[in-house]
């Protein structure tokens, strides 16, 4: 049996939005105070990645294609500011900005085709004239790489761990193995680094 190609763009919004969804899963369960406490010296902590994601995102899928977005613009005052949340800035608002991001990226992918022009100002002008495509690729990278960061974020605060929401995609299936299974395997690992000294 042939199996029909799938077709990219919607290939690339399926991954896109998975991502969305997954990040957004990261932040679930957790009071203010863990999903704003910096766990790494760059202060890298889960509502500083979503709002960075919304935000960029945003950038991407609605300056880039001169499209309209209720997300607001990268703050110029202060470096950073795009990284972690203020007193003013409620869990719940920033998961509406993700929100609203993964909408609006769903519409600009919607409404265009792969090889509509878009233009992005800040990659310099030898790369700045682009495609949906290749902001598709782009923002599906960057994407991932923040949900990764997220995952270690998040076991950092309490342990919790996995690809997506519908599958763990570690050891021992969504079950997972025991706490002395990863207990034992992280000791196994520390034995082999101490024998490098």
């Amino acid at each position: 049996m042939t199996r029909e190609p799938d077709d990219a763009k919607e290939t690339l919004r399926r991954y896109l939005l998975t991502g969305f969804a997954t990040l957004r899963w990261k932040l679930e369960g957790l009071p203010e105070h863990e999903l704003r406490r910096p766990l790494v010296a760059t202060g890298t902590n889960l509502l500083g990645i979503a709002k960075h994601v919304a935000i960029v995102c945003g950038e991407y899928f609605g300056l880039v294609f001169g499209r309209p977005t209720a997300l607001p613009p990268l703050p110029e005052d202060e470096p950073n500011a795009d990284m972690w949340a203020t007193e003013d800035e409620s869990s719940e608002y920033v998961v509406g900005l993700l929100d609203i991001a993964a909408a609006e990226a769903a519409a600009t992918i919607d409404a265009l085709e792969l090889d509509s022009p878009g233009h992005v100002p800040w990659w310099g002008p030898e790369r700045a004239d682009v495609t949906l495509h290749t902001i598709l690729v782009h923002t599906l990278a960057e994407l991932n790489r923040h949900a990764g960061h997220a995952d270690i974020v998040r076991e950092l605060i309490d342990g919790e761990v996995g690809l997506r929401q519908d599958n763990s995609n570690l050891p021992g299936g969504d079950e997972g193995y025991s706490v002395q299974w990863w207990a034992d395997y992280r000791a196994r690992l520390q034995a082999v680094a101490d024998s490098f000294r």
